[in-house]
């Protein structure tokens, strides 16, 4: 239970998400996202020289990795120590859940945390393994080896949900309903000109010698119907997800300030209070993946001494359709509460902002709503999964 830890009203950004092999594709993930977080702050008219530490959230390692953070925030103009944390798709969960600890300690008073990965053109990485049959190496790709084989059950993820899937009875109509759903609450965020992701998402500058290329949207967003969906065969005999009802891997950044109540509200664009309340973890059986996020959530809500119908948002991380369908089932909720205005689903992941975003996107229909709880949750490899709650208002 957290009493000391805020997040400014809109001190906090995402840029938009870019499917893997696109435009990020070459780019380092972690100075882009100093660069990126460097242009937010003099946006805002924040002075850069009031965070203590930095809070570096990562999965995929890039050029310059085991500097991290030292280097991040140099490439901020910031001489500030910090750490680097990865937890798969947690890793947001933990790196503001981290900074918020520190402030409700007493240990600093604001933190940045900047969440970044690039999923395209994963590393692939070799070891030295004098041992091995003439001395042949040890190798990994980062990114697809890992996804596809976990080292505890030697199961893929994909394998998780169906696992899922199967032991809740849920069936192929209901992930490509809810999956339209989900495109269908994503585009509601797309109205008006796009009015809610302008609430929170800012653009990507890419230069070069010649030009500067802005990114302003997300980068390859499927369109889809129920006709399409069903059009589409499952990936895994006999399984309920297509490649319509699981998530693309993606590229992006996030940036997030978490400091006192007082700079808080010196730092908010509007009057509106944002608290960090509490965290949950869980780690459920092995190889169910998309089962976890459910008692991360019971565990944040006990701690904040609410209930479900306390919470005015819910957004789940979902990687697959399953996770949404697990979660629902377990807390007893309509799916009409999970994920309104988008979902790592459709916009995509990049693993180490994902559910950075989703607390964003959680905070701004909060906003909407008047105030209230917001769950954010998500799994994470290794069966295991994340959650925070905030109170806006």
């Amino acid at each position: 239970m957290f009493n000391k830890a805020y997040i400014p009203y809109g001190g906090y950004f995402s840029t938009p998400f870019c499917k893997w092999q696109g435009s990020l594709q070459n780019e380092n993930s972690i100075k882009l996202a100093a660069q990126t977080g460097k242009r937010f702050l003099k946006a805002k008219g924040f002075d850069p020289q009031m965070i203590e530490f930095l809070y570096l959230g990562h999965t995929v390692i890039q050029p310059g990795s085991f500097f991290g953070a030292s280097w991040a925030a140099n490439e901020m103009g910031l001489t500030i120590p910090g750490m680097a944390i990865s937890h798969a798709c947690a890793t947001s969960t933990n790196t503001i859940y981290s900074a918020a600890l520190a402030v409700e300690m007493g240990t600093l008073s604001t933190a940045y945390c900047m969440m970044t990965d690039r999923i395209s053109n994963g590393p692939h990485i070799i070891w030295p393994n004098p041992q091995g049959p003439g001395g042949e190496v040890v190798s990994e790709n980062i990114n697809m080896d890992n996804i596809n084989r976990d080292p505890s059950t030697g199961f893929g993820m994909l394998t998780t949900a169906e696992n899922v899937a199967r032991e809740g009875g849920f069936t192929r109509a209901e992930a490509d309903e809810v999956t339209l759903m989900r495109y269908q609450q994503y585009a509601d965020a797309l109205a008006n000109d796009r009015a809610f992701q302008k609430k929170y998402m800012f653009p990507i500058e890419l230069k070069s010698r010649k030009n500067t290329l802005i990114i302003s949207e997300d980068e390859g967003v499927a369109q889809t119907t129920k006709e399409d969906l069903e059009k589409l065969r499952p990936v895994a005999e006999d399984g309920i997800h297509t490649f319509g009802s699981q998530t693309h891997p993606a590229d992006g950044n996030t940036g997030m300030i978490i400091t006192t109540k007082q700079k808080a509200a010196a730092l908010s664009t509007e009057k509106v209070t944002v608290q960090v309340v509490s965290y949950g973890f869980n780690r459920t059986k092995k190889a169910f993946m998309p089962a976890a996020p459910a008692g991360a959530g019971q565990m944040a809500m006990e701690k904040a001494g609410i209930g479900i119908n306390d919470l005015i948002a819910i957004k789940n991380h979902s990687p697959f359709i399953a996770n949404d369908l697990h979660l629902a089932k377990t807390l007893g909720i309509k799916q009409t509460r999970i994920n309104n205005y988008g979902t790592s689903l459709v916009f995509g992941h990049p693993q180490g902002p994902t559910i950075a975003r989703l607390l964003m996107e959680g905070i701004e229909e909060a906003v909407i709503k008047g105030g209230g709880y917001v769950l954010v949750c998500g799994c994470a490899a290794g069966d295991s999964a994340a959650a925070i709650i905030v109170k806006v208002g």
